[in-house]
């Protein structure tokens, strides 16, 4: 909560503006149907493709919402013109109406159980992925070594949740706040993840994430865990600001 880092977020907010209208969009059209946004680079070459997958205020079919709200830092970021000049890639960001997980939607009371399987959000982004990798391939491509997935709250599940179910897609993952997932966090074991949480989160408990970065090291990960001392569920504006994370993601690629 220090004047320089709370600094980084408002300098941020006023850099970013605009950015949105930047993404194309587009719709995959599956058994499923699902809205996305698309940005392209200016740069040309075999170049990497980050996803990031909404929070729940993103929720819905307008294609639009997922840009909006909390979604603006972690859609933002990869967009800055000093990321883009040193680090150009693809962005894409997909919008669920359902959710990235599997979930069991019976009008039993309480929140919706989460199920084992691939969830549909999930399935349908990633067949935005590989449509996508057989799109481009003149020249702009895809660099399948250097593909990315990112998400907060609901989409910080689906972060936990793709790395488990294609642990050989992603070169690295970055989750904030994540929400339940079926799977052992051990299932992600083999995709470097920086994981964020904010001790004071009211929506999503910090022990998840403290019992996920316990269960992955056990199993021989070595994730980089931040939690923030005082920061609630708005993890994401501490996370997408923090100094080195563009530098790591892009660091990192499949072997």
């Amino acid at each position: 909560m220090s004047p320089e880092r709370i600094a980084l977020i408002e300098a941020f907010k006023k850099q970013s503006e605009g950015l949105e209208k930047k993404y194309e969009a587009r719709t995959h059209k599956s058994d499923l149907m699902m809205p996305y946004r698309l940005y392209r680079p200016e740069a040309t070459g075999k170049l990497p493709l980050v996803m990031y997958l909404h929070g729940g205020g993103g929720l819905g079919d307008d294609n639009v919402k997922q840009l909006g709200l909390g979604n603006v830092f972690g859609t933002r970021v990869w967009l800055l013109p000093e990321n883009q000049k040193r680090f150009p890639c693809f962005v894409v960001v997909p919008q669920t109406d359902s959710g990235w997980v599997k979930y069991d939607f019976s009008p039993d009371p309480g929140p919706p159980k989460v199920l084992p399987g691939l969830g549909d959000g999930a399935r349908l982004a990633l067949e935005i992925i590989d449509r996508l990798l057989h799109e481009f391939t003149h020249e702009q491509s895809i660099d399948e070594q250097r593909i990315y997935v990112t998400g907060q709250s609901m989409g910080g599940a689906g972060t936990w949740h793709m790395t488990a179910q294609r642990p050989k897609l992603f070169a690295a993952a970055v989750a904030c706040c994540a929400a339940d997932t079926n799977e052992d966090a051990s299932e992600s074991l083999g995709t470097p993840l920086w994981n964020f949480h904010g001790d004071s989160d009211k929506n999503v408990p910090v022990t998840l994430s403290r019992e996920r970065i316990a269960a992955l090291r056990k199993a021989g990960g070595q994730p980089i865990y931040t939690e923030y001392a005082g920061v609630e569920h708005n993890v994401w504006q501490w996370a997408y600001t923090e100094p080195q994370l563009v530098k790591w993601v892009f660091s990192q690629r499949q072997a």
